[in-house]
């Protein structure tokens, strides 16, 4: 029997000032109905989700393109928890804590920035780290099927907290990663608990056609080599 722990990964859905949750029932046992029903809206790219090359790119491919190769298998899990805040992140450093990392696998950056920050706070998105272009060239490299981040991982996410427009040459995941067809698993939490190099990852999407993002529920159980 296989006793290792699942881990959550997932952000929970919530009220949150950066994103607006559409929560309520539309039939409730206090009006008399005999069920609850909620229903429930929000962007897909709120909270734990992943992102579709057509985010970007408007030939890109769509969620309806995921398969579960790309989003369940072994990851390779760095990990930059002293990293200091505002730091940008360089390939160096990606380098120095990643010699583990398999080429075609999956990639998931730990900084624990949930436990340093609430995501429900704006010092987390203000404050946090951020990627260089030779971060994501270093990641490029090992032509993932996945990259996954606890952190707002692209400089220009923090103004969008103050309605500023994000110029794409610094959205680096997104330009250099995700246009070329690795998906970004973003807005992780709990990476604080996985104490091993290497994990098994399933990271299921909601099954929303065509879309240019999907909703995650993201588990992981740590790999003892």
């Amino acid at each position: 029997m296989d006793n290792r722990n699942h881990i959550d990964l997932t952000m929970p859905i919530e009220n949150h000032f950066r994103w607006k949750v559409d929560r309520r029932l539309t039939s409730s046992f206090e009006n008399g109905d005999p069920f609850q029903v909620t229903k429930m809206g929000w962007a897909v790219h709120g909270f734990t989700h992943i992102d579709a090359p057509r985010h970007i790119d408007s030939r890109g491919l769509t969620t309806s393109s995921f398969t579960f190769e790309e989003l369940i298998g072994a990851a390779s899990v760095i990990d930059l928890s002293d990293i200091q805040d505002e730091q940008e992140i360089s390939g160096d450093m990606l380098e120095a804590a990643g010699h583990h990392v398999r080429p075609e696998e999956r990639i998931l950056i730990k900084t624990a920035w949930d436990e340093r920050y609430s995501p429900k706070t704006p010092d987390f998105w203000k404050r946090s780290p951020y990627l260089s272009r030779n971060a994501v060239d270093w990641l490029y490299a090992f032509k993932p099927k996945a990259v996954g981040f606890d952190f707002p991982q692209d400089y220009p996410i923090r103004g969008l907290l103050n309605g500023e427009e994000p110029q794409m040459s610094q959205m680096v995941s997104h330009d250099r990663l995700l246009r070329n067809g690795i998906l970004l698993i973003e807005y992780l939490c709990n990476l604080a608990k996985v104490n091993t190099k290497r994990v098994e990852l399933i990271a299921l999407p909601l099954k929303i056609l065509e879309a240019d993002g999907a909703p995650l529920r993201v588990v992981v159980r740590e790999i003892f080599d």
